[in-house]
This record gives structure tokens, C-alpha cells and sequence, in this order.
């Protein structure tokens, strides 16, 4: 079902900003339902003339100017990069009023977006990520001061519709971003990485990436609905003498986990040096 506005007509969304970010969220919505291409408007710079010819495959309205995207919007997504937001906010901050912005840029505190638009604006700060283009996204969000109950059920639909969506306090978005966000990056390494031994050991490339890829998913999905521990099941399908404890023994003499969590830590401090350095 399409969602629809206070006044009963469809939802209106605009997209500061028409990247990968807000192409994969934008399909997603669509895909799921919730709302129709004709529906999304989006701004980009004038040079940017791929990502605009994608969101027209959507159905969506470009332009090359932020006011008409703001204008006809009653929910905004900043998804430009973090060091942008500031200029463009401030191209909207007249008209800011009423609406709800729904921000996913990095590092870039409630407080600093609130203060960029002005008091009767709503800001809800949005961590997804990129599988959400498939969904199978995971996301959190932080509420403002001004949003409201509508305004976290609504962004917790439109999440949750592309994947998983819980609401956090703004001092978890850093070690989540690290988690979430960065994480699809660690796991594309390593499906890369099974996929190569695979290879050496006979298999065909495509077939390699295919068994790995499924693999994965497989074993998320395990964890997710079960409820079992993690570690459980990785003791139920290490046999004595079998294969897989051969496999983990060599992980752990290679630092296996501590690289994985040492790739959360630093992707975290990462995140929090950015916010220092705005």
C-alpha cells in the first residue's frame, strides 16, 4: 500500500542528492510498494547526468536546483556527501518548515542539521545500507527534538520495507555506521576471498561466486531466525576432524577474529575523527 500524507494524498518525497545511496533507497520504496516513481523529485549538480538519467528511469522529476525538490516534498532525504549538506541546507532553510528530513550523511550530528534549517523543521538522522537496494538493507534511525511519533513510524516503515530498521541513541551511530555501513564491504572482501580459494581448488569462477555469495546469506539468515547463538552454530557444523574445524583452525591461526573486530574499531574511530573534523 502507498503511503499517503496527512491530508489523504500520495506521499510527495524529495531527495537532496541523487547518488547510489538515493538511487537504492529510491528502488527500494518503489519496489516495495510504498510509494510511485512520480511521486520522487530529486536535485543534483548540472554535470552529474548519469545518476539524473537513473532516477528518470524511475519515474522520478530531476532538477538542478534544491528549492523545487524541497518545495513539493512533505518528506526530504539529504543524501548528498557529508561536507555538501551545509551549502544545501542553507539553499532550503526558507521553505524548510513543516517538513521532515530524513538525513544519511556521515557524521553529521542532530544538533548541526537542526541548527542548518529553521526550529518547525523535523530531523530524523538515518544510518541504512547498500543492500537496502535489494531489500535486505539494515538500517537504524535517531529522532530529533522535533520529530514526532508519526514521523519515527513513518521513517520505520519505509526502512523496514527495504530490510531492518531500530531506532538508537545518536552516541550508537558511529560503531553501527562501522558495523552496518562498512560492514557489506567486509563480507563483499570475503566472498571474493572464499570464491578465489574456491577457484584454486577447481571450481569454475561464476560457480565459486554463486555457492559463496549463497553461503553467506544462508548463514545470516540462520542466525537471524533461529536465535541461536552464533557460536553454536558454528559448533554444530564443525565435526570433529571434519573439514570445517580444519578451516577455523586455520582462521584462528591467522588472527581471523581479531582482524574482523580490529576492521569495526578502526572503521569506527574513522567515523568519529570525520565528525572532529567538520
Amino acid at each position: 500500500m502507498q503511503l499517503k500524507s496527512a491530508c489523504g494524498a500520495l506521499l510527495k518525497m524529495g531527495f537532496l542528492g541523487g547518488g547510489k545511496t538515493a538511487q537504492a533507497m529510491a528502488q527500494g520504496f518503489i519496489s516495495a510498494g510504498l510509494v510511485d516513481g512520480k511521486n520522487l523529485r530529486a536535485s543534483f549538480s548540472p554535470q552529474d547526468e548519469a545518476n539524473m538519467v537513473a532516477f528518470r528511469g524511475l519515474g522520478a522529476q530531476t532538477f538542478t536546483e534544491n528549492l523545487p525538490v524541497v518545495q513539493d516534498s512533505q518528506v526530504v532525504f539529504i543524501t548528498v556527501k557529508p561536507w555538501i549538506v551545509p551549502l544545501v541546507l542553507d539553499s532550503v532553510k526558507s521553505i524548510s518548515g513543516g517538513k521532515l528530513f530524513i538525513s544519511v550523511a556521515m557524521g553529521l550530528k542532530l544538533a548541526d542539521l537542526e541548527q542548518s534549517l529553521v526550529p518547525e523543521a523535523r530531523v530524523i538522522r538515518v544510518m541504512p545500507n547498500i543492500p537496502t537496494l535489494v531489500r535486505a538493507g539494515a538500517a537504524v534511525f535517531v529522532r530529533g527534538k522535533k520529530a514526532t511519533e508519526q514521523d519515527c513510524a513513518l521513517t520505520q516503515t519505509l526502512f523496514e520495507s527495504v530490510g531492518t530498521c531500530d531506532e538508537v541513541t545518536e552516541a550508537l551511530i558511529d560503531p553501527i555506521t562501522a558495523l552496518s555501513g562498512s560492514g557489506p564491504g567486509y563480507v563483499f572482501a570475503m566472498i571474493e576471498a572464499m570464491a578465489d580459494g574456491a577457484v584454486k581448488m577447481g571450481l569454475s569462477r561464476d560457480l565459486a561466486y554463486k555457492l559463496a555469495a549463497q553461503t553467506v546469506m544462508g548463514a545470516g539468515k540462520m542466525v537471524r531466525e533461529t536465535g541461536i547463538h552464533p557460536g553454536q552454530l558454528k559448533d554444530d557444523v564443525a565435526s570433529p576432524g571434519g573439514s570445517t574445524i580444519h578451516g577455523l583452525s586455520f582462521l584462528e591461526k591467522n588472527a581471523f577474529r581479531y582482524i574482523v573486530a580490529g576492521a569495526i574499531e578502526a572503521a569506527t574511530n574513522r567515523c568519529r575523527e570525520f565528525s572532529t573534523e567538520k
